[in-house]
């Protein structure tokens, strides 16, 4: 069996305010023609599809069109839930998937109904694990859609389940994947699929945290050992986690901010026989509109290297040494000529002044924020850039109270 994993292609994501929409739709196009190509078999998606669980229509438009292109012919799409994704709007779909060799599972408890989809056949299922048979090959899949604190109590509800209840993080999901793993047989090829974050494994700065105020991070020891493959989500580097463990992060298709500029990015294309070690490729994606970080002395040498790169589709960020504040008729030249500048920070003379303790308990989120910026930037927020910090943040909390509901 010949899988094809990625994750993470937040779909709807901008960059600052620049939409990337268009590299999004680009990807996809190639993406559908690289698993054509390479005769895929089942492809998985580890989570993270949107950057929002209220996606923009334009997103979930390219979604579907893009299930739609991967589903011709006879192989399998499997897509799990992220932190970002709103589950039961991801899995809302299913009904009409199936028919067209797509599984959608939102949750840890989302049970694949069994049956014979013209495509495949899934032979036995229940919450977490789905027996699939494609062109006559059968797969044990344990599915782990990301396991929020709330869903991971919901699985853990009799009282004898008690004590695991009280278990950290980390040994509760590995006591799922422990019990799922009895699920495993020596006839099958096994796999499993999650959106987790793993310890060890490499960030790049632009996740978001998968809980607000801290993450949650599983140990190796609690993946489940037996699995030949097992395919993540939500680190955006791409990265094999442990060298006695085929664990591995697809990470994201796009570059998605000036701390991922230097990472390739890539599926993987693994080749599955019961018994056997997995093969395991990568498949390297363009790199359709390029992040670069330009550190001038002086105002003159960004105008310099605005006019050298004007005919380049980049996304540019400028940190520019200067005494002074920039003056905004130079911004808006560099501007003029390069036009995609995602930033342009001022770099000043460090102040010697003592920076004096103060409380914050009495100031609001919008004022710390704005003084935040003021440090870093060197300039004050605008309105904009304001209201999208604000909507980010009532956003949060809006999924905070949802998940403890």
């Amino acid at each position: 069996m010949r899988i094809l994993h990625t994750s993470d292609w937040h779909l709807g994501k901008s960059l600052e305010n620049f939409s990337r929409i268009e590299e999004q739709e680009k990807f996809l196009e190639d993406f559908v023609q690289m698993v054509e190509e390479n005769n895929v078999d089942l492809v998985i998606i580890a989570g993270d599809i949107y950057d929002s669980s209220n996606p923009p229509a334009r997103a979930e438009m390219l979604f579907y069109t893009t299930l739609k292109k991967l589903s011709n012919g006879e192989r399998v799409i499997l897509v799990i839930a992220g932190n970002h994704d709103n589950p039961e709007r991801l899995s809302a779909a299913s009904p009409l998937a199936y028919e067209h060799g797509v599984i959608l599972l939102g949750t840890p408890k989302s049970i694949a109904p069994k049956g014979d989809f013209r495509k495949f056949k899934i032979l036995d299922s229940g919450e977490g694990f789905l027996e699939i048979e494609i062109k006559g090959e059968k797969a044990v899949i344990i599915a782990l859609p990301y396991p929020s604190e709330k869903r991971l109590n919901e699985i853990f509800t009799s009282e004898l389940e008690e004590e695991k209840r009280q278990k950290s993080y980390s040994e509760r999901v590995g006591e799922i994947f422990n019990d799922l793993s009895k699920k495993y047989r020596e006839d099958t090829i096994n796999i499993a699929v999650s959106h987790i974050f793993v310890a060890g494994g490499e960030e790049s700065g632009s996740e978001r945290p998968i809980q607000l105020g801290g993450s949650f991070t599983v140990e190796i020891r609690h993946l489940p050992q037996k699995a030949q493959y097992i395919a993540l989500g939500h680190l955006h580097k791409p990265q094999r986690i442990s060298s006695t463990l085929p664990a591995y992060y697809s990470g994201s298709p796009l570059q998605y901010s000036k701390s991922e500029m230097n990472h390739s990015k890539c599926a993987y294309l693994v080749d599955l026989k019961a018994g056997e070690p997995a093969l395991v490729k990568e498949i390297y994606f363009k790199n359709y509109k390029p992040i670069e970080v330009f550190r001038c002395n002086g105002i003159e040498e960004a105008l310099e290297i605005c006019n050298e790169y004007r005919d380049k589709d980049i996304w540019a960020y400028f940190e520019i040494k200067t005494e002074f504040p920039l003056p905004s008729s130079k911004i808006k030249e560099m501007k003029s000529i390069l036009p995609d500048i995602v930033e342009i920070k001022p770099i000043l003379p460090e102040d010697e002044m003592e920076i004096e303790d103060y409380e914050i308990d009495d100031k609001s989120v919008k004022e710390l924020f704005e003084e935040f910026y003021l440090k870093e930037n060197k300039v004050p927020p605008t309105e904009e850039v304001l209201e999208l910090f604000m909507s980010i943040i009532k956003e949060e909390d809006e999924e905070d109270e949802t998940s403890e509901a």
